[in-house]
């Protein structure tokens, strides 16, 4: 169990973290959430918002940076 605890906490202050990063984006400027390739439809009765161009942003960002930490760990 203290192992999962452990894990627990990590995982909590990891999302903090992305919070914490988040909002400092937000604040700098940075449009995530309204990229060109971010579907947002608002209709009468239903909206539906999918971030096509921050999920490819981000996943390229973070794609370099795993990749770096694990070349500085060899």
């Amino acid at each position: 169990m203290i192992g999962l605890g452990k894990a627990l906490i990590a995982v909590g202050v990891l999302i903090t973290v992305i919070g914490v990063l988040l909002l400092v984006a937000a604040r700098a400027g940075l449009p995530l959430g309204r990229l060109p390739g971010d579907i947002a439809y608002r209709g009468k009765h239903v909206s539906f918002f999918f971030p096509l161009g921050t999920c490819i942003v981000l996943s390229i960002v973070i794609s370099v940076l795993l990749y770096v930490l694990t070349h500085l760990k060899r």
